[in-house]
């Protein structure tokens, strides 16, 4: 059979919640039967997990989706979460191939392992996964992640004798490919308070770094060739941000090393989320990895600063307050909080809004403390980009019935920020057409660093292609 698999979407939701009623009657009159009838897949995790892009499925000929498989992360290892097939498309090869694409991923992210939860008794589980390299785990080394899923299976009475987790260490990729997460940004206000002699406007800002955004592969080279292998519409491979970065690091300690560049974009571009800045930066930061360029993050953030204002707080990977341009930041520790983020699918050109001659550029002097009490949240775009981009004026009237809607940068994605993820996706969910949503969460540590702590950790590193 021919199949292909790719990413999951959010409105493939309820064909994956049929495959898995569908795979679970495979199960009746089993021991373990009651439990899985009374727990069915958690529909709003299903959603964060897609929103997540750590989902994929297996699609026909027609593009009816056959099989999928979820990844979770727990402890610091990857986890299947859920892989189920349609039971008249089993024994096609579609459940191993879904799981080695899983597992890849993991190993190309830099986690040391991928566990799971299966039957012992069923010919598809246990005996499916021990041919995959999975092996059964002792007991008395469960993580506190598994530790806590056995609690929970002991609850809702699911056979006990017959659980078993098992867990596939990983190796790096015999491509050599690595991946790596190039998070987006919201501005939490953006106030200008002043124009330099040397043009650039003087900016007061909150940058508050998402757990979702962009996904970068890199494949170091073993000659000097710096490639992008992913076509952006509209910006020639010279120009790109993530070419630029590779040979301006190159040129401070790079050596004469090459590299391949893969970008799966997400974040949506001329949005102001800070995909092409996010993106420059997360190349620094792997490549001054993969390369051994041995450069403190210091020094890569001045590297940064000479592609783009924004780059250096990708490269630090903490929310901050930030001035001047952008780039004298201070590190803000900021409380959990939710977005829902909308895109008008309007290109905003940041050079015309800085050019428009209604814009405030003496705005008074900012505080932390006047914008930690909630008194400083306005855009000093927002009444330039309502005048000139209806589309963006319209989505911050959608969402602005929800609650305080803002402008992110220079637009033209709008958000709007809550204290709950589900009231999040309760009104992503309700997105007018002519916008596309996203639910994201603010988060502490940049998941750029968290990679690079995984991939500095990992015994294995990918070998040069030629």
């Amino acid at each position: 059979m021919s199949f292909r698999i790719e990413r999951a979407r959010l409105a493939q939701v309820d064909d994956l919640r049929g495959i898995e009623r569908a795979a679970q009657e495979l199960f009746r009159g089993h021991a373990a039967w009651p439990s899985y009838a009374a727990a069915p897949m958690d529909a709003q995790a299903l959603v964060e997990a897609i929103s997540a892009a750590r989902v994929w499925v297996a699609l026909d000929v027609g593009d009816q989706v056959v099989g999928f498989v979820g990844v979770a992360i727990e402890d610091g290892e990857a986890a299947i979460a859920e892989i189920d097939v349609l039971p008249n498309h089993g024994r096609r090869g579609i459940g191993a191939a879904l799981l080695e694409h899983a597992c890849a991923w993991a190993a190309e992210s830099g986690y040391p392992s991928v566990v799971l939860g299966t039957l012992s008794d069923v010919p598809w589980n246990a005996p499916f996964y021990a041919r995959h390299g999975f092996e059964a785990i002792d007991p008395k080394q469960y993580t506190p992640a598994l530790a806590a899923h056995q609690a929970h299976d002991r609850e809702r009475g699911f056979p006990m004798h017959l659980r078993v987790f098992m867990r596939r260490r990983l190796r790096a990729s015999p491509d050599g490919w690595t991946r790596w997460p190039a998070p987006a940004k919201l501005n939490l206000f953006l106030r200008i308070t002043g124009r330099r002699a040397d043009g650039y406007h003087e900016l007061q800002t909150v940058f508050r770094l998402l757990d979702w955004g962009d996904e970068l592969r890199l494949r170091v080279r073993a000659d000097d060739a710096i490639r992008r292998l992913t076509d952006v519409p509209g910006v020639p491979e010279q120009d790109d941000l993530v070419v630029r970065a590779a040979r301006l690091l190159r040129e401070h300690g790079g050596g004469v090393r090459g590299v391949d560049i893969e970008v799966e974009k997400r974040i949506p571009m001329g949005g102001g989320l800070g995909g092409g800045s996010s993106d420059a930066a997360t190349v620094l930061v792997a490549l001054n990895h993969l390369w051994g360029c041995g450069l403190d993050e210091d020094a890569l953030a001045e590297l940064g600063r000479q592609l783009g204002a924004d780059v250096p707080v990708f490269v630090r990977g903490r929310s901050a307050w930030a001035e001047g341009v952008g780039e004298r930041l201070t590190s803000l520790a900021l409380p959990r909080r939710h977005y829902v983020v909308l895109d008008p699918h309007e290109h905003v050109p940041t050079a015309a809004l800085f050019q428009a001659p209604e814009l405030t550029r003496n705005a008074p002097r900012a505080t932390i403390s006047s914008f930690v009490s909630g008194e400083t949240t306005e855009n000093a775009f927002t009444p330039v980009v309502r005048e000139r981009h209806p589309r963006v004026a319209a989505a911050l009237d959608w969402l602005g019935r929800h609650g305080a809607a803002r402008l992110s940068g220079s637009g033209g994605c709008v958000f709007l920020e809550l204290r709950s993820r589900e009231q999040a996706q309760a009104i992503a969910d309700r997105c007018p057409a002519a916008f596309t949503a996203h639910v994201a969460t603010g988060v502490a540590v940049s998941s750029l660093h968290e990679a690079l702590g995984r991939h500095e950790g990992g015994s294995n590193q990918p070998e040069a292609a030629g």
